[in-house]
Order: C-alpha cells, then sequence, then structure tokens
C-alpha cells in the first residue's frame, strides 16, 4: 500500500471513530461505572473487534456479510439483543460509591468483552469497510496489506476510546460523573435502547 493510500485510510478512519454512537455510550458508561481501566479496556475491546471486521472485510468475507441477507440479520438482531441488554443493564443500575467503582475495575475483563462484542455485533461495520476497501483492495492485495489495514483500523478506534477513557476517568471530572452517575446510567440505558431500536428498525 502506498503511503498516500494509507494516510486516505486513516483520515477516514479517525473520522469513523470520532462518530458518535453505542461504542461511546459504552466507553462513557463503563469508565464512570468502573474507573479508568475499566473504560481503557472497553477501548480496547471495541478496536479489537473494529480490527477483527477491518481483517475479514480485506480477505472478501465481509462482502459475504454484507450480501447475504439472513447472515446479515442474525448478526444484526444478535447486535441490537446485545445493546438492549446493556440499555436495560445502565436503566436498572444502583449508585454507587467511589469506593465501589474502585472495586469494579477488577471487571475489566468483562469491559473488554462488551467493547467488542458492540463492535463484532454491528454489521454496519461490514458495509462501512466494504465500502472503504473498496478503493484500497485490489486483486493482488496479499495478507500483510491486510494485516496492516487492519492494523490501521483497529488501532486508531482502540486509541480514540482510549483517549476518551483517559479524559471521563480524570480526578475532578470523574468525581462529577459519579456524583452524576444515576442520572447518567439512565441516560446512557435511553441511548442503548434507543440505538437498540434503530438497528432493528
Amino acid at each position: 500500500m502506498e503511503f498516500s493510500s494509507w494516510l486516505a485510510l486513516v483520515a477516514i478512519c479517525v473520522v469513523g471513530a470520532m462518530s458518535p454512537g453505542p461504542s461511546l455510550a459504552v466507553v462513557m458508561r463503563n469508565t464512570i461505572r468502573g474507573g479508568r481501566s475499566h473504560g481503557v479496556l472497553t477501548a480496547i475491546g471495541h478496536g479489537a473487534g473494529v480490527g477483527l471486521y477491518a481483517l475479514l472485510t480485506a480477505l472478501g468475507l465481509a462482502l459475504i456479510i454484507a450480501n447475504n441477507p439472513l447472515l446479515f440479520n442474525v448478526i444484526r438482531y444478535g447486535g441490537a439483543a446485545f445493546l438492549a441488554w446493556l440499555g436495560v443493564k445502565a436503566l436498572l443500575a444502583k449508585p454507587q460509591s467511589a469506593a465501589a467503582a474502585e472495586t469494579n475495575e477488577i471487571a475489566g475483563r468483562q469491559g473488554a468483552f462488551e467493547g467488542f462484542m458492540v463492535a463484532f455485533l454491528n454489521p454496519q461495520l461490514a458495509i462501512f469497510f466494504v465500502a472503504l476497501f473498496s478503493q484500497f483492495v485490489h486483486a493482488d492485495t496479499d495478507w500483510q496489506q491486510s494485516m496492516i489495514m487492519m492494523l490501521t483500523a483497529g488501532g486508531i478506534d482502540g486509541a480514540w476510546y482510549v483517549l476518551v477513557a483517559l479524559i471521563l476517568s480524570r480526578g475532578p471530572v470523574l468525581a462529577w460523573l459519579n456524583a452524576k452517575s444515576v442520572w447518567l446510567d439512565r441516560l446512557s440505558g435511553v441511548v442503548l435502547l434507543g440505538l437498540a431500536a434503530k438497528v432493528v428498525l
């Protein structure tokens, strides 16, 4: 891949990563509820999910997903159900103290899983990467170039959400967010349920 093409890929991936959606809601919620490490691991898990989709696309498999209505719908409804589950969990969450937030950092693996699944169960990523990579993937594209695309897309996405988690977990910011955690949980729950409904409809 030429350097100029890679820079174009980077620019598009940055814009895609910064677009608000269910990923941002999940990273924000996990950072507020579980602290810095929980949010960071959620971000890393999400980046891994995005990177996997990028690799599948570069290898031509995402095109099958995008063109297979049954498989596409299975992934779409699975993603909607997962978002709805996260939304209900947020709506039912109880207030927690700062000490509880520190204890929840042990649950970082759950955050990584949630971040990964939010990305992996989003069939729109398949469409996005098919449209994007059609400009860069050719018949002679080898696995090294596919790996570059995967690392670029997944790395940028993960880095962006890690930055979000680090900003949100700073002392004064996190203290304010913890004080408002009940209302932020309710808001994130409504947003996640709304996004789940949007995916279905």
